[in-house]
């Protein structure tokens, strides 16, 4: 059985955040977009990129999510401060008063925790801060896109915005539900490093993660 826990106009349309079970999911304009069911590769995303990096890594997650992601990246080691970019409010009070607070052991009142109310590439663009890992999640992948303005993050001009964004030695994450061999290309073309992690999932095609060094 499946329970309307909230439901609102989002930036990128209509937001719902119901209950199956146990379990939490949100839809996106009725799109299935995330839920609580496993998490591997959202933590995989963090950890991998962290362990890519010496020190204490100052990381930016793109996409709060379920929290899975910005949970794994606290947990690590290797991390010391977390900047958290997402656009739409309703997910950011889900996380931090809201039912999702206990999937992830209240992650956003770590006091290493930024949370900038944002869209991604609009925040980009503007910002000129730097960060030792970028780790995205805000699409289902660069070409299932939330909404069509996040494609250009995937091109070859938002390669290079993110690469500006990166100190040297930094690492570039970014989460996909698919592959796409068309992106892995603009990104070997680019980078000297690139690694593709593929992570079964219980129904369908593997998730898959690219880890892309400057």
């Amino acid at each position: 059985m499946t329970d309307v826990l909230d439901k609102v106009a989002g930036k990128s349309g209509e937001l719902v955040l119901r209950r199956a079970g146990d379990d939490f999911e949100v839809i996106a304009n009725g799109v299935f977009l995330m839920d609580t069911r496993n998490g591997e590769s959202e933590r995989l995303l963090v950890s991998v990129a962290a362990d890519l990096v010496p020190g204490k890594a100052r990381m930016l997650i793109g996409g709060l999510g379920v929290g899975y992601s910005l949970r794994a990246a606290l947990d690590h080691p290797g991390v010391g401060e977390v900047v958290v970019v997402e656009r739409e409010p309703a997910v950011i009070g889900w996380n931090r008063e809201g039912p999702l607070k206990d999937v992830h052991d209240d992650a956003l009142s770590d006091e290493r925790v930024t949370v900038v109310e944002a869209d991604l590439v609009k925040w980009l663009r503007r910002t000129e801060e730097r960060f030792d890992a970028l780790c995205l999640d805000i699409d289902n992948g660069p070409e299932w896109t939330v909404t069509d303005g996040n494609a250009k993050l995937y091109s070859d001009a938002g390669l290079d915005m993110l690469t500006a964004r990166l100190r040297p030695g930094g690492v570039l994450a970014v989460w996909s539900a698919e592959s796409v061999p068309s992106f892995a290309k603009r990104l070997r073309a680019r980078f000297g490093e690139v690694r593709e992690l593929k992570i079964p999932v219980p129904q369908g095609e593997p998730d898959v993660l690219w880890f892309a060094r400057v």
